[in-house]
């Protein structure tokens, strides 16, 4: 991409700063009015050269603050730079973030990343790394403030000091007893607020939320989500404070989550980016087409059945994307509005079969609605523009009419049971729903429409 395309002003100007000036102190100092982000975006035009000599002016600290906003070629930034230095700056980044920059290195370059770090970093980076991707524990940070139960509040308050030079989440303090059992929180207003004589324990909030290491982010994300904190303790099972999930990292988790969950939508078994392969991107995508292919030849045959019907009466051909369209619209509909329920773990079957019957009454409605709005207007159409008698011209629209009220309502009740079934059988519905639904709703749409033009126009009426 070219500098002059891009659409942030302050990328601009970083990277004719660092072009103009001397890199010295007075650099440094310029650069501290921009956000780490931005400094993150301007490292794709700059020379290796200027790279290099950027991290040596702002320093491992800034230089892993800046890392962390690095969205590609970090495995390029660092193989620019040399192993003691990559470990100072991956050293000095959250360990959340410094786990997520080492997964895009090459495994190699880790390990003689790893060796070269403090041993009590290496540590906490390699039992966050021990976590499945899917589980709670790979998301947390040891980048929180952790306080004795007891403490005094002046001792609280100088450790709070203490700790403060190497963690920025502060907002909430975590309180554990002498085995690093999780004991509750205290709120850093209450604190700042205390006064000497009080006494610290009473602080302790008890009933903080907490989650454990391996429990399934799928399972967990909805009620993180409800809980509106600024982080939330990581426990193992007994009861050990391991980490705390902030609530950047549960907005991060909740836009892949959506990310991921709209490319299974689309039969993808995972996101693509700019920068993958074709082979990757295909073996994505093929097979879900090739089923979608066998179901869409069986659609064709299915029309061919009703060759007869399209050679005595060609223009109920021009409505038959109409029908197809709308019945893969509202198919769709209630697929995104199932999938939304089914999230919550705690539903019952009950709730599931109101969503069902639900979404049939919606489905009946809208094309009852919508049928009678097809009959008026496309048997006007065909009598007037296209010069049909007016008895032939309301028959046709009326095979459309009907056929778009059956097809809406079929479509939608299909959009609720499949993904209910899928769910049923462990199947993840995002995945396998969408596309079997389009399919489906596309037969049965041509069914409809071709079986009642075939029944009304040629065997009731025989025009």
């Amino acid at each position: 991409m070219d500098l002059e395309s891009i659409q942030n002003n302050n990328v601009k100007e970083i990277v004719g700063l660092i072009k103009q000036m001397e890199f010295d102190d007075s650099l440094k100092k310029a650069l501290e009015d921009y956000h780490d982000n931005d400094i993150a975006d301007a490292l794709a035009f700059l020379s290796v050269e200027e790279r290099k000599l950027l991290y040596k002016v702002i320093g491992p600290e800034r230089t892993g603050e800046v890392f962390s906003f690095v969205k590609y070629d970090v495995d390029k930034y660092i193989s620019e730079i040399n192993i003691d230095q990559a470990a100072k700056i991956v050293e000095e980044m959250d360990t959340d973030d410094a786990v997520d920059l080492l997964d895009m290195i090459d495994d190699s370059v880790e390990e003689k990343i790893l060796d070269k770090m403090d041993d009590s970093v290496e540590e906490e980076i390699r039992m966050i790394q021990s976590y499945d991707d899917d589980e709670l524990g790979s998301l947390m940070t040891t980048n929180f403030i952790k306080l004795s139960i007891f403490y005094t509040v002046k001792q609280a308050m100088r450790e709070l000091i203490r700790q403060s030079e190497d963690n920025d989440n502060i907002d909430t303090l975590y309180v554990v007893d002498n085995d690093n059992r999780y004991c509750g929180v205290v709120d850093l207003r209450h604190l700042i607020k205390a006064r000497e004589s009080d006494k610290f324990n009473e602080l302790v909030i008890t009933s903080f939320p907490f989650v454990y290491d391996h429990e399934k982010i799928a399972d967990s994300l909805e009620e993180l989500k409800e809980y509106s904190e600024n982080s939330i303790p990581v426990l193992d099972e007994a009861q050990h404070l391991l980490g705390v999930i902030t609530a950047t990292d549960i907005i991060e988790t909740v836009e892949d989550e959506a990310d991921d969950d709209y490319a299974k939508l689309g039969g993808l078994s995972a996101k693509e980016d700019l920068n993958e392969p074709l082979i990757e991107s295909m073996k994505k995508r093929l097979p879900w087409l090739g089923c979608l292919l066998i179901l869409g030849i069986g659609v064709s045959a299915v029309v061919g059945i009703f060759e007869g019907v399209i050679s005595e009466i060609a223009i109920i051909v021009c409505f038959q994307s109409l029908v197809l369209d709308m019945a893969g619209n509202v198919g769709t509909q209630s697929l995104a509005v199932t999938i939304r329920v089914l999230m919550d773990e705690e539903i019952s079957a009950k709730e599931k079969l109101g969503l069902v019957f639900k979404e049939v009454r919606v489905g009946f409605s809208n094309g009852l609605l919508l049928g009678l709005i097809s009959f008026l207007f496309i048997g006007l159409y065909v009598h007037f523009l296209k010069g049909y008698p007016l008895g032939f011209s309301f028959a046709v629209s009326a095979c459309v009419g009907i056929a778009l009220l059956t097809a809406m309502l079929i479509s939608s009740l299909v959009g609720t049971v499949v993904p209910i079934v899928f769910d049923k059988m462990h199947v993840d519905p995002a995945v396998a729903s969408g596309p079997f639904i389009t399919t489906i709703n596309d037969l049965v749409a041509v069914v409809s429409y071709y079986g009642l033009s075939w029944l009304l126009l040629l065997k009731v009426l025989n025009l």
